[in-house]
């Protein structure tokens, strides 16, 4: 039974370490790049582009259409058989020999037998000249040949997705900016505890000397008392410092777009990052191109000057092409119940031709539009001037940021140094019973501080050589 129980643990065990995550910097980052909400709103913002320049391409390619309607008389229109007459100056003879020859055509016979006095009327001696049934069909065929507004519609949508697809890499660029700079305050948070663990670690060993010295006789209560409190302290402060990781960790893995119950742990340390960003541009020309979102906001500006163009030419002409094939069925020309049920007769027709339109006057609607179009140009220009200034001012801020962060960690640098031999030496003096524990304590917090301060100012070179990197496109 101990032996199950302790598998059960064992694979528990397993369980929870495999569901626990260490990434890297690369690892957040390409995670980010295909599971972020913005990568992947713009990834189906460029899968419907590409569909938008295929409906738009349809618009000029032949439309065919097909269709039927039937139609039926309640209650037909007539007129009395007294009230039709052909006049005096009409011979018999003359309608005799046209009664005869309009036998022969069933379509007109129900019709034209009433209107000759025949036995087309019914009981009431009513004339109808419509037929009860009517069956048609359509079958049609468009194509437009010329229209300056489709030609620009395809180059706008064309446009449109090159816009995207920069769009595209300026959100990954953005998506990977914000991770970097949610991996810092983490990663700066995590090497501080390794510090601290370092510094609890040496402090409970000196703290449990001195009590074994108390205990001889060779120190005094008040050294002991000294270290616990000043324990006690850095225990503290590391269970704070532990508890502000799982917020920045947290908002780390908001920005990779990673669900926040996941459990996660950092394999980057700060020494492997500083040297993988060794080294700071300080000389190259700063290129807007090499920016996506300058890129992008060309693209907007290509689009914009489209509808300048478009609203330019309202004189052009559409060009449309089209045929039309209608089979048509009518039946029930006579009055009796058994000719509307009969007789029926194909009537087909077909007609093809063009249209061109050409618009005159509109009330200078279009010229309003293209204004307003070259007001939005006229914008896009200003903020892509602004943006020039901006990223400019950027790459000097962090060539600036980066000079002042190489002293200062430099200068931490030799302070740490400086702290480190004070420690030894106090400590060495307390060993002996030559230093006291107060001495001790001083030395011990202010090599603390010493480390807190290099690793900051190091924190703060490998920023600014980021921001470098990032102020350049890299």
């Amino acid at each position: 039974m101990q032996k199950l129980l302790f598998l059960l643990f064992l694979s528990l065990t397993a369980v929870s370490v495999s569901a626990q995550r260490t990434l890297s910097l690369d690892d957040c980052v390409q995670y980010a790049l295909t599971n972020h909400p913005m990568v992947k709103t713009a990834e189906l913002q460029v899968t419907d582009a590409v569909w938008r320049v295929k409906e738009n391409l349809a618009t000029g390619l032949p439309q065919i259409s097909a269709g039927v309607s039937y139609s039926g008389f309640i209650q037909r229109a007539g007129l009395p058989s007294s009230a039709i007459s052909f006049g005096p100056q009409v011979p018999p003879s003359f309608l005799n020999d046209l009664s005869t020859e309009l036998a022969n055509l069933p379509l007109l016979d129900g019709v034209m037998r009433g209107l000759l006095g025949g036995s087309g009327n019914d009981d009431s001696g009513r004339l109808y000249f419509a037929p009860v049934h009517s069956l048609s069909g359509e079958l049609k065929l468009t194509q437009l040949v010329f229209n300056n507004s489709y030609l620009l519609g395809i180059k706008a949508a064309r446009y449109y997705r090159e816009y995207v697809e920069q769009d595209l890499a300026a959100t990954r660029y953005k998506v990977k900016n914000q991770v970097t700079d949610a991996y810092m305050p983490a990663l700066l948070i995590s090497e501080n505890l390794v510090v601290l663990d370092k510094n609890i670690a040496n402090l409970e060993k000196l703290l449990a000397d001195t009590r074994a010295i108390n205990k001889a006789g060779f120190a005094e209560q008040l050294d002991v008392d000294r270290l616990e409190f000043s324990l006690a302290n850095l225990r503290t402060e590391r269970d704070n410092l532990a508890r502000q990781q799982e917020v920045v960790v947290n908002a780390l893995k908001f920005n990779m777009g990673m669900p926040v119950t996941e459990t996660i742990s950092l394999s980057d340390n700060l020494d492997r990052l500083m040297a993988l960003y060794a080294d700071a541009d300080l000389t190259t020309q700063f290129d807007p191109m090499s920016r996506p979102e300058y890129l992008t906001l060309l693209k907007a500006r290509q689009l914009s000057q489209i509808q300048v163009d478009l609203f330019g030419k309202p004189w052009m002409p559409t060009v449309a092409a089209f045929a039309q094939y209608q089979p048509g069925y009518q039946g029930g020309y006579g009055s009796s119940d058994s000719d509307n049920f009969n007789n029926w007769y194909f009537i087909p027709s077909a007609i093809a031709g063009v249209s061109v339109s050409l618009p005159i006057w509109d009330g200078g609607g279009t010229n309003a539009r293209k204004q307003r179009a070259m007001i939005t140009l006229q914008g896009v220009e200003i903020q892509k001037q602004m943006l020039e200034n901006a990223m400019s001012l950027e790459l000097d801020a962090a060539r600036k940021q980066y000079q002042n962060a190489a002293e200062r960690s430099n200068s931490r640098q030799k302070n740490l140094e400086l702290a480190q031999r004070i420690y030894d030496t106090t400590q060495t003096k307390y060993k002996a019973g030559v230093g006291s524990s107060f001495e001790v304590t001083q030395a011990e917090q202010g090599l603390y501080a010493a480390q807190q301060a290099l690793m900051s100012a190091r924190f703060d070179l490998l920023n600014a050589r980021l921001a470098i990197k990032k102020a350049l496109g890299q």
